[in-house]
């Protein structure tokens, strides 16, 4: 008989968040997450509008109607009335605990505390707001995944604008293939960056980008390669912390209602042009929170890593867990750089909890022989989660042999269209070889045949057949 290759010890298992609340919903037995997830989707309101609760969402004004017109697809309209701020969300906790660790491969860090990065949000955002920036304004970024750009993307919420980001490995012409789109009033930029031991200079790209933008005002940039980089080429770059406000005001937060857009991702481009997603602020916000607390267990002051760039959803996905209080890490640079092994001496350095990646990265390490388990000290490491294409029975067998046996592997899918997860973890579950625990709580997903009938144990199409409230909202 097969056996999961991990199963939570029974009192880990009732200490998850997740079956916490199915204890509260009075399901018991051991098919209660089964049951919750039913309940979530059957009663879709009353779902979210716990979680609301639940999470102890910071808004100024709540919701008069939680769910209208709740089977249009789309049409439906999530938290009628609600008024709130997603980096205030993000930014509740205070104090000089951290709330950001950068690692980048060429062996530079950075720790930023909740107070100091609060502070440094206000610093911007309050130069922003000088430079007229406000409700509805896009700001781009063209950014590697460091401090600087999560800072840029909280003062831009916290005013109300929009945030798009693209990484710096792309192309003149794939950036403004999505920024041209959106007309953004401000770009942040860096004059370069570093990738498997290599220095790269963006600056002509910078300049090129900023050309190609009309309605740009400013263009920010982080000297980050450079620290005495010559900007003069680039129209209208302000190096990044001359911009900031030096003695800025407390920082405020604009209350704009739920469906305000937050987010523009935008499709691979592989049938033409890349398509703008537009995601909203409250949708973004529950879904994320829903996925970090529920089906990942994060805890404050827990550390979560991904390895990710900026244009990747998995980078907005892990920002938002600063709304569970959890430190996020992040790391810029070649993940087998200066060695294959580089992000678990991170991962043993820093003691994360929560260790995220593409399922093609576990499947190169293992084919490289690395076995972090004989290597490193991964005793804090209570999670590996996988995304971006299906993870190889192989690969489940690999983390559980050479990686650690004690942990929850969680194999994770959702998409770009989303900002977030279909099918995901259940932490107070087992895990089985080559399979994705459970569906969402609140996503009603099934698998159709050709004829759009229901299948199990076949292959089909992942769909959502009801509303939920991370749908673009443009």
């Amino acid at each position: 008989m097969e056996r999961p290759l991990w199963q939570p010890d029974p009192e880990r298992a009732e200490a998850t968040q997740i079956m916490r609340l199915a204890r509260e919903r009075g399901f018991d037995g051991p098919d209660a997450v089964r049951r919750l997830w039913e309940w979530s989707v059957t009663d879709r309101a009353a779902f979210w509008a716990d979680l609301w609760d639940r999470f102890e969402v910071r808004a100024s004004r709540r919701a008069h109607t939680v769910l209208e017109n709740g089977d249009a697809m789309p049409g439906a309209r999530w938290f009628l009335g609600a008024e709130l701020n997603f980096a205030e969300n993000l930014l509740r906790r205070d104090g000089e605990e951290p709330a950001i660790l950068f690692h980048g491969e060429d062996g530079r860090s950075a720790e930023l505390s909740w107070s100091a990065l609060r502070h440094k949000v206000a610093a911007l955002a309050a130069a922003m707001k000088a430079e007229g920036i406000g409700v509805g304004d896009r700001v781009a970024a063209f950014m590697p995944n460091i401090p600087e750009t999560v800072i840029g993307m909280l003062a831009a919420s916290s005013l109300g604008a929009v945030w798009s980001s693209c990484s710096p490995e792309f192309g003149v012409s794939a950036v403004l293939d999505r920024f041209g789109q959106i007309e953004p009033v401000l770009l942040l930029a860096v004059d370069g960056y570093r990738y498997n031991g290599k220095a790269i200079d963006v600056r002509e790209k910078v300049a090129a980008i900023a050309e190609g933008l009309p309605g740009l005002r400013r263009t920010l940039v982080h000297r980050f390669l450079d620290p005495f980089a010559d900007l003069a080429a680039i129209p209208g770059a302000v190096p990044f912390e001359d911009f900031l406000v030096n003695d800025p005001p407390p920082l405020a937060f604009t209350p704009v209602p739920f469906d305000h857009p937050l987010y523009i991702l935008y499709s691979s481009g592989t049938t033409g042009k890349p398509k703008a997603i537009v995601h909203g602020v409250g949708g973004t916000l529950l879904q994320h929170m829903k996925e970090h607390r529920l089906h990942t267990d994060i805890r404050p002051g827990q550390k979560l890593f991904y390895f990710t760039t900026c244009g990747w959803m998995m980078w907005n996905w892990l920002v938002s867990a600063l709304a569970s209080e959890a430190t996020i890490v992040l790391y810029d640079g070649s993940p087998f750089h200066p060695s294959p092994a580089v992000l678990w001496d991170m991962a043993e350095r820093e003691r994360l909890e929560y260790f995220g990646t593409g399922a093609k990265y576990i499947d190169a390490i293992k084919k490289a022989g690395l076995k972090p388990r004989e290597t490193h000290d991964l005793s804090a490491l209570r999670a590996v989660l996988s995304t971006g294409s299906p993870l190889l029975p192989e690969s489940f067998d690999y983390v559980y042999a050479d990686i650690k046996r004690d942990l929850h592997l969680a194999s994770i899918s959702g998409g770009t269209d989303i900002v977030s997860c279909f099918v995901l973890g259940n932490p107070a579950g087992p895990v089985w070889r080559g399979e994705i625990q459970m569906r969402g709580l609140g996503m009603a997903v099934e698998v159709f045949d050709e004829e759009g009938r229901p299948v199990r144990g076949r292959k089909g199409e992942l769909v959502c057949t009801k509303p939920f409230p991370s749908m673009p909202v443009g």
